[in-house]
C-alpha cells in the first residue's frame, strides 16, 4: 500500500482513506516523531478544513496520536499555512493539516508538518509508512495509564494567524479605498480571510463563506475563478482573490475580469520584490510546469530561474537549500519565506495588492508582464498508472515533437488518478496538432 503522494496523504474519504487507515497514520507518525525525532512537548496541532469526513477523521487522528502518548490540540478549520505557522508558535512537536486541498468534497487529506513548521521530505514520509505497514510494531508502542495522551479543543488560536499575516503587509500602505472580491470557496479560510481584509482597511465582498460540509471548491475558488470575474466586473471592484479549499493557492482576478496567468502572477512578484531588494540571491524557484517566457522575462530583469519537481515542497526544497526568498507553482502556490512557510494564499494576495499600490498601476497592467509561449495542459483519467518508460512508443513519439523544438512534460497526478500531458513550443498551431496526436495516443495505451 503506498500512502504518500505529491502532498501528503490523499484520497477518496471512506475507501482509501477511512478511520482505520487515519488512525494508524497517526500511529505512525507519532511513533516516528517520539522515537526518531526524540519530541520534547508530546504536542500535536491538528487543524482541517470544510469537508463532512473531517469529523471523522479527525476523531480517528486524535484516538491514533493519544494512543502513543501524544496530547492533541484541535483548532477547527483554518487554512494550511496557519498550521505550519502556529506549529512552530505553539512548541509542537508536529502539526497536521486534514484536508484534500483543492479536490472535491469527497475527497481527504492529511498533510504533515514537523516542529518548525516545515513540511515532511520523502525520506520521512517512507519512515512513516514503513512504520505504517508493521503491524507489531504499531501494537506494541501503545501506551496505557498515565502515558495516554489527552485532547483539547482551542478555538482562539486564530487570531496568532491573523496578526502575522496582517504584519507581513507594509504598515505604510492602506487598503482603504480598494475594492476587493474574495472567494473563500467555501474551506478553510472563510473566517480567516474576510476579517484580515476587513482589518486592513479594503472594500471586501465576500463570496463562498457559507460551507456546507460539501460545497468545498464546488464551483468556486481558485479553480474557477471565471465566476469570480464576473462579480469583479458586475461590482467594479479593483481585483478578485479567490483561495482554494485550505488556503494555500492564490488565483488573482484583475479588474477587467479576466483571470491572471500563474506564471504571470510569479513573474510581476518576483521583479517587484527583485526592485525592492527583497530578492538578494536575484534568483526565483518554480516547477517545471512552468512557461519558457516566463523564464526569459525573470533573466531580462536580472533574475535567475531554478526549476524544483510539481510540489511547493520541491520548491521550497531548493529555496532552502539555496537560501532564496520567492518561488512558487503557477497553479498559484506562491511561496515568501520571510512570511510564510509554505504556500500561503492570503500573504501572497497581500502582497499582490502591495505592488500595485506601490506601483499606481491597475491590475490588468501590472500583472500582465510579458506574453506567454504556446502552451497546452491537459489531464487525462487512467485507469493505472504504468510506469511511463514501460509505455512502448511513447518516448519515440516525444522525440519526435523534440525535434520540431517543443518542450514535453509527461507525469502522473501525485493525488488522483490522471496523467498530466504538458507541451509548449513556439508556434500554437503545431503545440495544438501534436498535443492531439499524443491525446490519441495515451488513450490507447491507458485510457
Amino acid at each position: 500500500m503506498k500512502l504518500f503522494g505529491t502532498d501528503g496523504v490523499r484520497g477518496k474519504a471512506g475507501t482509501f482513506l477511512d478511520a482505520i487507515t487515519a488512525l494508524k497514520l497517526a500511529q505512525a507518525a507519532g511513533i516516528y516523531f517520539n522515537r526518531i525525532s526524540k519530541t520534547k512537548t508530546k504536542r500535536i496541532l491538528l487543524g482541517k478544513d470544510t469537508r463532512r469526513s473531517g469529523y471523522m477523521i479527525e476523531n480517528a487522528l486524535v484516538s491514533g496520536f493519544t494512543s502513543v502518548g501524544f496530547d492533541v490540540i484541535q483548532i477547527g478549520p483554518m487554512p494550511t499555512p496557519a498550521i505550519a505557522y502556529l506549529t512552530e508558535s505553539m512548541r509542537c512537536d508536529a502539526g497536521i493539516m486534514l484536508s484534500a486541498s483543492h479536490n472535491s468534497y469527497e475527497d481527504n487529506g492529511v498533510k504533515f508538518f514537523n516542529c518548525r513548521g516545515d513540511k515532511l521530505n520523502t525520506d520521512i514520509e517512507k519512515e512513516i509508512e514503513n512504520i505504517f505497514l508493521d503491524e507489531k510494531l504499531l501494537v506494541s508502542s501503545q501506551v496505557t495509564d498515565k502515558e495516554i495522551g489527552k485532547a483539547k479543543r482551542i478555538d482562539d488560536v486564530i487570531g496568532r494567524y491573523i496578526v502575522s499575516i496582517k504584519n507581513s503587509f507594509p504598515s505604510h500602505l492602506s487598503l482603504n479605498g480598494v475594492r476587493v472580491v474574495l472567494d473563500c470557496a467555501n474551506g478553510a479560510a472563510y473566517k480567516v480571510a474576510p476579517t484580515i481584509f476587513d482589518e486592513l482597511g479594503a472594500d471586501v465582498i465576500i463570496v463562498n463563506d457559507k460551507p456546507d460540509g460539501f460545497n468545498i471548491n464546488d464551483g468556486c475558488g481558485a479553480l474557477h475563478p471565471k465566476k469570480l470575474g464576473k462579480i469583479v466586473k458586475e461590482t467594479r471592484a479593483d481585483i478578485g482573490i479567490a483561495l482554494d479549499g485550505d488556503a494555500d493557492r492564490l488565483v488573482v482576478v484583475d479588474e477587467k475580469g479576466e483571470v491572471i496567468d500563474g506564471d504571470k502572477l510569479i513573474g510581476a512578484l518576483a521583479v517587484y520584490l527583485h526592485n525592492d531588494g527583497k530578492i538578494p540571491s536575484n534568483k526565483c524557484v518554480t516547477t517545471v510546469m512552468s512557461n519558457v517566457a516566463l523564464e526569459h522575462y525573470l533573466k531580462e530583469n536580472g533574475i535567475e530561474l531554478l526549476r524544483a519537481d510539481v510540489g511547493d515542497k520541491h520548491v521550497l526544497a531548493i529555496m532552502k537549500a539555496q537560501n532564496i526568498k520567492f518561488g512558487g507553482e503557477q497553479s498559484g502556490h506562491i511561496i515568501f519565506t520571510d512570511v510564510a512557510k509554505t504556500g500561503d494564499g492570503l500573504a501572497s494576495a497581500l502582497q499582490v495588492l502591495a505592488m500595485l499600490l506601490q506601483s499606481g498601476k491597475k491590475a490588468s497592467e501590472a500583472l500582465n508582464p510579458f506574453e506567454l509561449a504556446p502552451q497546452i495542459l491537459k489531464n487525462l483519467m487512467v485507469e493505472e498508472k504504468t510506469p511511463l518508460e514501460d509505455i512502448k512508443g511513447l518516448e519515440d513519439l516525444l522525440e519526435t515533437f523534440r525535434i520540431k523544438g517543443l518542450r514535453d512534460l509527461i507525469r502522473y497526478s501525485g493525488t488522483e488518478s490522471k496523467i498530466r500531458l504538458l507541451l509548449e513550443g513556439d508556434d500554437q498551431k503545431e503545440v495544438e496538432e501534436c498535443m492531439a496526436e499524443l491525446v490519441t495516443f495515451i488513450k490507447n495505451k491507458l485510457c
